[in-house]
C-alpha cells in the first residue's frame, strides 16, 4: 500500500513518516504542497500508462501555502484519475466549520496535530480497507463489462445478415437500450417461395432478460428450420419457455412476439401475434390499411395456449413493418395515437421526407429506457412482377 505525505513543514512529513515505517509501512511518497502532489499524481498515471494512481492514501495537510488541503481535496475528487484514492485530512485547527468543509470536499476522515499514533493508525486502516474494497469493487465491474462485451458480441452474431433480392428485401433497424438487449429479430428461407420472418420481446431489462433472449434465440433457430408454421412455432417457444423452473416464483419471465410466413407465389402472408404491438402492412397504392393484431397471449405466461394464426393477402410492392413497443417511445399520448403517429411516419419515411435510422435513434419522449427495433420487409424491390 502506498501512502503519499503532503505537507509544507518538514518536521510534519518526517514525524508521520517515522510512525508509519515502524508500523510497517514502506512504499511512500512526499509532497510539500498541493502543486507538487499534483505533479507527481500525474507524473505516477503517466509512467503507468493508464488513468489509474498508484498511490493509495494521502494525508494531507489542511493550511499550506497557495492552495490549502481543503482546495486540493477537491480538485482530487474532481479528476477521475484520482477520485478514488481516500484523503485523510491533517490539520492543527480544531475549528469543527472546517473540519466539515473537509469533509464535504471530499476527506473520508481527518486527525489533529500533535499526531496520535494510535488514533492515526485506526484511521490509516481503516481507509486502506475502505481503498481495498473499492478497488475490488472496481476490478469486478472491469470483468463484468469485458463479460457483457464478450456477450453483446454473442448476441450480434445471431442476428441474421440483411437480404436483397428481386422478390423480398429484409432489414433489421435495431438499437439496444443497454450494453445486452433483450429484443431479438429473426428469419430464415424456408425454400424458394416462402420466407419466415420473427420479432420478439423478451420482458424485462438488462442480463437477465437478455439471457431469456438467447434462450428464445437458439429454440427459434430449430423451430423455424423444423417446424415453420407459426402455430407450431410459438407453441413450441410457449412449451419450452413455460418449462423454465424459476427459484423465485415471484419473478416470471415472459414474451411478446409475431411470428410471420410470407408466401411469395401465393402472395399470402400467414401470422400470429403473441400480445405484441401490431405489425404493419402498407399496401403499394393505398397506403396504410393492414394491422397485425394481437391473435394470443404472451409466450410462456400459460402452460396451455392457444395459438391461432391469422392471414392477410399481398399484392406487388406492398411492405411490411415488424417492430418492439421501445419504437413507440418516439411518440406521445396514448397506445392508439403513437400507432398512428408511427404509421405517420413509416409512410414519410417511404416518400423519403425522413428516415427509419432517425426514427431509432431518437431520444424516446416518455423517457423510457428500452430495446428498439424495427423490421422492414419489401415485397417486390426490383419492380418486377411477382408471378402467379
Amino acid at each position: 500500500m502506498a501512502v503519499l505525505i503532503v505537507d509544507d513543514n518538514a518536521m510534519n512529513v518526517m514525524v508521520i513518516h517515522e510512525i508509519l515505517k515502524r508500523e510497517g509501512y514502506s512504499d511512500f511518497r512526499f509532497a510539500h504542497s498541493a502543486e507538487e502532489m499534483f505533479d507527481l499524481l500525474g507524473s505516477d498515471v503517466g509512467r503507468n500508462n493508464a488513468a489509474v494512481s498508484r498511490v493509495d492514501l494521502i494525508l494531507l495537510d489542511l493550511m499550506m501555502p497557495a492552495m490549502d488541503g481543503i482546495e486540493a481535496c477537491r480538485i482530487l475528487r474532481a479528476t477521475p484519475s484520482y477520485k478514488d484514492i481516500p484523503v485523510i485530512m491533517v490539520t492543527a485547527i480544531g475549528d469543527s466549520r472546517k473540519l466539515a468543509e473537509a469533509l464535504d470536499a471530499g476527506a473520508i476522515d481527518f486527525v489533529t496535530k500533535p499526531i496520535n499514533k494510535i488514533e492515526l493508525m485506526a484511521r490509516i486502516r481503516s481507509a486502506l480497507k475502505l481503498k481495498r474494497e473499492l478497488d475490488w469493487h472496481k476490478e469486478r465491474d472491469a470483468r463484468l463489462r469485458q463479460e457483457l462485451m464478450l456477450a453483446r458480441q454473442v448476441q450480434d452474431s445471431v442476428l441474421p445478415d440483411e437480404v436483397n433480392d428481386s422478390r423480398i428485401s429484409i432489414k433489421a433497424y435495431f438499437q439496444p437500450s443497454e450494453e445486452l438487449a433483450g429484443d431479438l429479430y429473426a428469419w430464415h428461407r424456408i425454400d424458394d417461395n416462402r420466407w419466415a420472418i420473427a420479432i420478439i420481446d423478451a420482458m424485462g431489462h438488462g442480463i437477465s432478460s437478455s439471457l431469456v433472449s438467447m434462450f428464445i434465440a437458439s429454440i427459434l433457430k430449430e423451430s423455424i428450420r423444423t417446424l415453420w408454421s407459426p402455430e407450431r412455432v410459438f407453441k413450441e417457444l410457449n412449451r419450452r419457455l413455460a418449462g423454465l423452473q424459476w427459484e423465485n416464483e415471484l419473478i416470471h419471465y415472459y414474451c411478446t412476439g409475431i411470428y410471420a410466413t410470407i408466401d411469395l407465389d401465393l402472395r399470402k402472408l400467414d401470422y400470429v401475434n403473441a400480445g405484441h404491438p401490431p405489425g404493419f402492412v402498407f399496401r403499394s397504392e393505398e397506403g396504410l390499411s393492414e394491422k397485425l393484431a394481437v391473435s394470443c397471449p404472451p409466450l410462456g405466461m400459460f402452460d396451455n395456449l392457444e395459438v391461432v394464426s391469422r392471414s392477410l393477402s399481398l399484392s406487388k410492392e406492398d411492405r411490411l413493418y415488424l417492430f418492439t413497443d421501445g419504437i413507440l417511445g418516439a411518440f406521445c399520448g396514448e397506445d392508439g395515437a403513437r400507432l398512428e403517429q408511427l404509421g405517420a411516419f413509416l409512410d414519410r419515411a417511404w416518400r423519403g421526407e425522413t428516415s427509419l435510422e432517425q426514427l431509432v435513434g431518437c431520444v424516446p419522449l416518455d423517457d423510457r429506457s428500452d430495446d428498439r427495433c424495427l423490421i422492414k420487409v419489401e415485397l417486390n424491390p426490383g419492380g418486377v412482377a411477382l408471378e402467379n
